[in-house]
């Protein structure tokens, strides 16, 4: 066994991959030790037998045709993104049943099977990179626990792929959270996460991620890294992103919408027109990043196109609807662009250069938040 993981070893620094790991299971998952409740990620509760049968008797017995994707204990599955209160508009439950589910749910007891079973989405595997000298270093993560579109996640990979062999960086991936401690953190002059959905990091992977990006670090999020209805990491969403989702269109869901420039003068927008037109998913933010200290590349114009999301959900954010924007974490620079469901949208000229710019700009702007 020992030979044969040299073995493998060997073979992925040979091809610039990263290497598999053999590690310890995790014990530090976010959530091992909480009751369970309405608020707990829905995943956790379908994992327990107990509790599942609890939710699959208030539903009349609909989890057991459930499909996977939605009510699935397999990530990646919807379930990980959802609570039993944001599952409500598609169970059909009523505020007063998930009330007293609540109360039967926080009475059940947490077991050692339960904490096993919650912590065996996330990993400890640390990947081994072949990084050539002399060139900057970037990591593209997919590791995703909740929402996949592979179409999106395939699209955005071969596009940061390209742009960075064009550039002559070095790219390697993973979708492994082990890659989030400080050794391996600081060979990297960027991270990428591409369209990730669910909660993925351990406490220790969390705080390794923190810490390199406020001592001087840099993030790149495409579309869904920030498209989850619930996230159980405040500084993730808040203090990363700056702005928390809360739906796109779904009538129809794809249109055609207009981009608009707005800090022209920004390193990121230089090269952009002042405005385009593209088609895409358009995400909708419970209130604008501006307001956190963003500053914000581009918005949409609202009057190009209709803000309703399921069962008639108003979507609109009015005249400041931020779709791309950087902020500043500690000395640490990030960027986020909303725009990325689909995979077209990564090979769209104005995009494309949107992206290059702002991972350009993560690289090599090591000023820009100190």
């Amino acid at each position: 066994m020992a030979r044969l993981i040299h073995v493998v070893m060997a073979l992925a620094a040979t091809l610039g991959i990263a290497a598999p790991a053999f590690a310890r299971p995790v014990t530090d998952c976010p959530l091992r030790d909480a009751p369970f409740s309405a608020d707990a990620p829905l995943i956790d509760l379908l994992l327990s037998p107990a509790a599942r049968g609890l939710v699959n008797s208030e539903m009349g017995g609909r989890l057991d045709n459930a499909p996977g994707r939605f009510f699935g204990a397999e990530p990646p599955t919807f379930s990980a993104i959802l609570t039993l209160k944001e599952a409500a508009r598609f169970t059909g439950m009523k505020p007063e049943q998930i009330i007293a589910l609540d109360a039967r749910l926080r009475a059940l007891p947490v077991t050692a099977a339960d904490r096993v079973a919650r912590c065996a989405r996330y990993d400890n595997d640390v990947p081994r990179f072949n990084l050539r000298r002399g060139r900057p270093n970037v990591l593209l993560f997919e590791k995703i626990n909740g929402f996949k579109d592979v179409p999106s996640v395939d699209g955005a990979h071969a596009a940061f792929v390209a742009l960075a062999a064009r550039k002559g960086w070095n790219l390697v991936t993973t979708d492994k959270g082990g890659a989030f401690n400080r050794a391996t953190l600081r060979q990297f002059d960027a991270v990428i996460w591409n369209n990730i959905s669910g909660d993925v990091l351990s406490l220790s992977q969390r705080r390794a991620f923190e810490n390199y990006i406020t001592n001087g670090g840099a993030f790149v999020g495409v579309h869904g890294s920030a498209g989850d209805f619930i996230y159980f990491w405040d500084w993730y969403v808040d203090t990363l992103i700056g702005a928390r989702f809360i739906g796109h269109p779904m009538n129809p869901q794809f249109q055609n919408a207009r981009v608009v420039v707005e800090a022209k003068d920004h390193p990121i927008a230089r090269a952009l027109p002042a405005e385009w037109t593209m088609n895409d998913e358009w995400y909708s933010f419970r209130a604008s990043p501006r307001l956190t200290g963003a500053t914000v590349i581009a918005t949409l114009d609202e009057s190009t196109y209709k803000q309703e999301g399921p069962m008639g959900q108003k979507l609109s954010m009015g005249s400041d609807h931020p779709i791309a924007w950087t902020r500043c974490v500690g000395k640490g620079r990030s960027f986020y662009s909303a725009i990325g469901h689909r995979p077209e949208t990564y090979t769209e000229p104005n995009n494309a250069t949107l992206l290059e710019a702002a991972l350009t700009w993560a690289i090599t702007d090591k000023n820009a938040c100190k």
